[in-house]
């Protein structure tokens, strides 16, 4: 076994034992491809929900992709209705048709493994970094057969959601149980100032380095 496939039996083994339960979710949205969108998704369920960040994919043809990990199986159904509660929040506004998950809720849909060339094409779906996502809003592949040590290194960043987190997160709470309906943009528009809110995020070391360049931005001035 492979630094690459052993990455991806640590974050992301499909098998288990029951059926009726999976470790691995998905949610793409397509039809266009678009990061910014999905961006909402892979920035909330940090700093709202205080879990580690998913695994971002570019499909291969049409989409992007965010790959959830669990330390331990639940069931299909908490899968469906953890993924339905990431869509309510974040993607409101998104056309059902663009989206499909893994746990499908009420469909057929298995993501295809990753990275894997694309029947009838050059393309590759692959794994890619936070900072390298919005290159691929348009063309939402890799051209060439991505590195598998380069694939490994970016798995080797993630983490899976333990079970308490989890469990926080399907009750609309932080692993701290302070309750949090809303996300942290109307948080901070409700008590904390959006800029004293994001200098925090920068200033955190704990926090993730993607969110922390992200906050970077966000405070640098307009021109």
């Amino acid at each position: 076994m492979n630094r690459l496939q052993s990455e991806q039996q640590r974050l992301y083994l499909m098998a288990s034992p029951d059926p009726g339960q999976t470790r691995v979710m998905v949610l793409e949205l397509a039809r266009p491809a678009d990061w910014e969108a999905l961006s909402q998704v892979w920035r909330g369920v940090q700093l709202d929900l205080q879990l580690p960040a998913p695994g971002i994919v570019v499909s291969g043809t049409d989409g992007m992709q965010l790959w959830f990990s669990l330390q331990a199986p639940v069931s299909v159904s908490r899968a469906e209705a953890f993924l339905a509660m990431l869509q309510s929040r974040y993607l409101a506004g998104i056309a059902p048709a663009r989206l499909r998950c893994m746990p499908p809720a009420g469909g057929a849909w298995q993501a295809p493994p990753v990275p894997a060339q694309q029947a009838g094409t050059e393309n590759w779906s692959a794994f890619v970094a936070p900072d390298l996502a919005p290159v691929f809003a348009d063309t939402p592949w890799l051209d060439i057969p991505p590195n598998a040590d380069g694939q490994a290194d970016l798995l080797a960043r993630l983490q899976p959601i333990k079970p308490a987190a989890f469990d926080a997160a399907m009750q609309g709470a932080t692993p701290g149980g302070i309750a949090n309906a809303r996300p942290a943009s109307a948080q901070a528009a409700g008590g904390l100032d959006p800029r004293d809110f994001l200098q925090r995020v920068l200033n955190d070391e704990a926090a993730p380095l993607a969110l922390r360049v992200e906050a970077a931005k966000a405070l640098l001035p307009r021109r």
